[in-house]
């Protein structure tokens, strides 16, 4: 297995990253998770996107094999390239920290990075057994939007979740506002409507409920970013979730019964997401 550090690709067996590591010592850098199939990064500019959203909140610069959606399919075409074929695509890593030492205060904005792939497993099935967290909380911050700075976030809730014996467990904001769920974004189905959470909640911006945002209105569909409490959501046709393994329905949150794998709105945003752009 190869992967890339820096641009260069090197063996992952005897790779070692070099200390000091910002990443390491302060989590000073986001990560972005994405898929490989069909010759193409899927939702490559909506990575960029969020990538160049928490790298100027962060202040770092990134690196010149990342900053667009076609220097980072070439990068990905690059390392995917050097490995093994999968016949089901690759799930790809992309890990991107601050360089230097030093203690709370950067001293550079330069970064580092590392991309790793394994073979790429969808995940559609509905979730049968959901519940709403107990423990965990989401808060907004001027990086709560992209992938790593809260991470402890969705560790604790993924022992929530186990130690519950539920499939998924639906996160809250502090405010009691529906965010997200553990790996995944959430969303809603009334009359005509989809309906998430704005990211004021402290959700990531999830980059497959943006692509299916834009590919909703020249459909005639309606969606609605809000606030919304836990009772809305309750009230719902349908409710299903996004990320990069796939859409999956939602049959039931704290005894709630939906019948979400058979809406006919989610059928279409299936579609819509399967016939889009994934550039």
């Amino acid at each position: 297995m190869m992967l890339l550090y820096n641009g260069y690709l090197l063996p992952e067996v005897g790779f070692s990253l070099p200390l000091p590591n910002r990443g390491l010592f302060f989590n000073d850098g986001f990560f972005e998770t994405m898929v490989w199939t069909d010759e193409q990064v899927h939702y490559a500019r909506f990575h960029v996107a969020r990538m160049q959203r928490a790298a100027a909140a962060l202040k770092l610069e990134v690196p010149a094999a990342l900053a667009s959606s076609a220097a980072l399919q070439a990068t990905v075409r690059h390392l995917v390239a050097a490995c093994e074929p999968s016949n089901t695509g690759h799930r790809v890593r992309l890990q991107l920290w601050r360089s230097g030492g030093g203690l709370y205060t950067p001293t550079t904005t330069a970064a580092e990075w590392l991309m790793t792939q394994q073979p790429f497993q969808a995940m559609n099935a509905p979730i049968r057994h959901c519940g709403i967290a107990q423990r965990v909380r989401t808060h907004p911050s001027p990086v709560s939007f992209c992938k790593g700075p809260n991470a402890l976030t969705y560790v604790l809730a993924a022992q929530e979740r186990q130690q519950r014996g539920l499939d998924e467990l639906v996160i809250v904001s502090q405010e009691g506002y529906v965010a997200e769920t553990v790996a995944a974004s959430i969303a809603w189905i009334k009359g005509n409507t989809v309906y998430s959470p704005a990211e004021s909640t402290g959700c990531v911006a999830g980059t497959r409920l943006a692509h299916l945002r834009e590919a909703v209105g020249p459909a005639g569909l309606n969606w609605e970013l809000g606030n919304f409490r836990p009772e809305e959501m309750l009230q719902a046709e349908a409710v299903f979730t996004a990320n990069i393994a796939g859409i999956r329905a939602v049959a039931q949150i704290e005894g709630v019964d939906f019948f979400s794998e058979q809406h006919p709105l989610l059928q279409q945003l299936r579609a819509l997401d399967d016939g889009g752009n994934f550039a």
